[in-house]
């Protein structure tokens, strides 16, 4: 308790300032560190481990920064399609929406396209309006749009009390695997529905939050004497089979092919007849409940929604337990490299035409080959915004190891849309990068906002998000010719374990270190270590010069090593190990590579 004292904002139990939701993400997560730290020490993760290890709280800039620039952007979209004269900037003021970043100036077919898909959201009501997190936590995301949607509603005339019921009732969703984050967010909702509506705990309304099932009791046999058609068979033993590992899954879970729910709950919804009590009968009733309760979040998982929003959980394809492994690769292949790229290709279903996801995740989606597949799927949709945000994003996450990017899209395909991109990677603490984020909104002159046309991506190879390119490095790219064509790139030496195989050159005797190039001619020298080029921190000339690796006899140990442990090591690019190579410097010098491994 004292560690949460000192470590815990003294702003964040005020609830004045929206500190309830704060705590509450706090005490969350803190309370998962401990299952955390255990879970991290496995291979994979099993199905319980996954809410401990994938849970994250999301900072409270960032989530205004996604909801004001998805819900509020549609918002502002509905209002522009009933002819307000106000621009997007004058009304996200009017609404204090500081997070908010208005769009770049678009060429005349891309504004035409944007003014006659809004023709459509002339007759929009705010009951229409929908919110999605499919992996809430404890309800972060899901209170901040709660205030949004309560901004909106008085402002169309509606008191605090009808806007809370209505917020309640239709506005807002949520899924999550974990039962106590379900119940945190549960929780935070009907606080923030009382606050403004003193009845609503006597009211009949629940919040749209759920806890995925998980039923691995229940089998198609259990129904068979209600079931009458093949089609109701059917539908039965795909809803059970999908929620047999409804804790692995989550909200990843949909369906290919349409589920006639009609004829299922007919189904659940036939009583035992007056004489017909039994243990039998009493089962049923109860293997009937759970089928409703399954029913009643895939009619939810299945259905569209206008806007989604989530920091989804991250989760490498090696750490991921079997069962959730092969549901990935075959439903998400795309972004079956890491559960956040899955999530990003499943929110993306959730939304229905013309309407925005926003969500932060790890950047490796920008740039890596294993999601180019990912990057392709997605410039279907147009990227509005994205806030760049590399290292220490999240205050408790110290170090270089996530780099995070948060971002919005647009179900639209607008080819040639300039979107806007804040790149925040240079600072480095949370609170820096908030402040830099606000300056760029205040200021958009400043020399890390940068605007380009998504359709630049695609003439790079690879089509990464690399949208801080000059127009210049683009000519090249089209017009120049490709290293691979000049010299191949190589993967090198994977040892299989670092700790065993590689140190630093001054824990080694230096006459046991070789740094000739001339013995791999005749393959004669008797030496244990070799200089080793692994990369590392940047240095603005020179560096990462400091390891070596035991490359004795070729590898022998490491090979040997590797077979008996059974682990992953490799001597990819071995005709290259010793050769010179290039790499790319500060100032666009180049600079020859010594002959490393």
């Amino acid at each position: 308790m004292q560690h949460l004292i000192n470590d815990i904002d003294e702003a964040d139990f005020d609830v004045t300032r929206g500190g309830q939701v704060e705590i509450i993400g706090w005490l969350y997560q803190y309370y998962n560190t401990e299952p955390k730290e255990v879970a991290f020490k496995k291979r994979k993760y099993a199905e319980t481990d996954i809410p401990a290890v994938t849970q994250l709280f999301t900072p409270d800039w960032i989530v205004k920064y996604m909801v004001e620039n998805s819900l509020g952007r549609y918002w502002i979209d509905v209002l522009h399609a009933r002819n307000d004269s106000r621009s997007e900037v004058e009304i996200a003021q009017a609404y204090h929406w500081q997070y908010y970043m208005p769009e770049s100036q678009q060429n005349e077919q891309v504004s035409l396209k944007i003014i006659e898909a809004q023709k459509e959201l002339t007759k929009v009501k705010l009951e229409d309006i929908t919110l999605v997190d499919a992996a809430m936590g404890s309800g972060h995301v899901l209170v901040y749009a709660f205030d949004v949607f309560l901004q909106l509603y008085e402002s169309e005339g509606y008191s605090k009390r009808d806007a809370t019921e209505n917020i309640i009732q239709y506005n807002l969703y949520g899924f999550d695997i974990d039962t106590r984050a379900f119940q945190l967010s549960y929780f935070a909702l009907s606080m923030k529905a009382r606050e403004y509506n003193r009845r609503f705990l006597t009211l009949e309304l629940s919040p749209n939050v759920f806890d995925i099932p998980e039923y691995t009791d229940l089998s198609v046999q259990d129904f068979e004497d209600l079931i009458t058609t093949d089609q109701q068979s059917s539908d039965i033993t795909r809803l059970l089979n999908a929620f047999h590992d409804g804790n692995s899954y989550g909200s990843l879970i949909h369906f290919t092919d349409p589920i006639d729910f009609l004829e299922i709950e007919s189904i659940i919804d036939t009583k035992p007849g007056e004489h017909q009590l039994s243990f039998e009968s009493i089962e049923l009733e109860e293997k009937k409940h759970k089928l409703k309760e399954i029913i009643t979040v895939s009619k939810l998982l299945c259905r569209k929604y206008t806007v989604g929003v989530m920091n989804p959980p991250y989760m490498g394809s090696g750490k991921m337990n079997d069962v959730l492994s092969k549901y990935v690769k075959r439903h998400f292949t795309a972004g079956k490299a890491d559960l956040f790229a899955a999530f990003m290709e499943r929110v993306r279903m959730f939304v229905s035409a013309n309407g925005y996801y926003a969500m932060i995740t790890q950047h490796a989606w920008m740039f890596l080959s294993s999601f180019e597949k990912l990057r392709q799927s997605l410039t279907q949709d147009t990227l509005i915004n994205m806030a760049h945000l590399g290292t220490r994003a999240f205050e408790e996450i110290g170090g270089e190891v996530v780099q995070s990017t948060a971002f919005v899209l647009k179900k639209q395909n607008l080819t040639e849309y300039v979107g806007t991109y804040e790149r925040l990677i240079d600072f480095n603490s949370q609170d820096k990068k908030e402040t830099a984020y606000l300056a760029a909104v205040r200021d958009q002159t400043v020399d890390y906002l940068y605007r380009t046309n998504q359709a630049n991506f695609k003439k790079i190879p690879g089509s990464p998000i690399a949208y801080w390119v000059s127009n210049q490095l683009l000519h090249d790219f089209l017009v120049g010719i490709p290293l691979k064509n000049i010299s191949p790139a190589q993967r090198g030496l994977t040892t299989g374990n670092n700790n065993l195989f590689i140190h630093d050159w001054w824990e080694v005797l230096f006459n046991h270190v070789d740094v000739s190039r001339s013995w791999r001619k005749n393959q004669t020298s008797k030496k244990k270590w070799f200089p080793y080029n692994k990369g590392g921190k940047n240095h603005k000339w020179f560096g990462n010069r400091e390891l070596i690796v035991n490359y004795y006899n070729s590898g022998q140990e490491i090979a040997e090593f590797g077979k008996i442990n059974k682990n992953s090591f490799g001597f990819q690019g071995k005709d290259y190990y010793f050769h010179s190579g290039i790499r790319e410097c500060q100032e666009s010098c180049v600079n020859e590579m010594p002959s490393y491994i």
